[in-house]
């Protein structure tokens, strides 16, 4: 009886042992995406990432208010640290100037009636 109390106990010492170094740190390894393409709101973005260990990859990109498409590629590993690349993609558009109203007056036009633009350069010159 002696033999079989000794063995229980020696296999629990063991269970416990294997149960205590369990590794809590092991490799990481995960991938995922995503995005969002809201035509209400003009919210247009995606993402995506992988891990393998200590190197992690991905990309994001999004929709600015000027038209452009912002896209960030990054990248981190032990040897060169986090690095990330940014772009700009496509040409921006910036909204009409509308500036001819009554009374001649122009805001922001095209020199049209009294008033500066600041906008082409001549903000101290006024139109008479």
């Amino acid at each position: 009886m002696m033999k079989i109390a000794f063995a229980v106990v020696a296999l629990l010492a063991v269970a416990a042992q294997a149960y205590e170094h369990e590794d809590y740190h092991s490799h990481p390894s995960y991938k995922f995406e995503y995005g969002v393409k809201d035509p209400h709101t003009g919210d247009h973005k995606s993402q995506w990432e992988h891990r393998d260990g200590d190197v992690v990859k991905g990309q994001y990109t999004l929709e600015e208010a000027d038209g452009t498409h912002r896209v960030v590629e990054y990248s981190s590993d032990k040897h060169n640290g986090f690095q990330a690349h940014v772009k700009r993609v496509g040409h921006a558009h910036h909204p009409e100037v509308y500036g001819h109203h009554e009374g001649g007056h122009s805001y922001g036009g095209h020199g049209h009636g009294k008033g500066s633009s600041y906008a082409n350069g001549n903000l101290y010159q006024h139109h008479h």
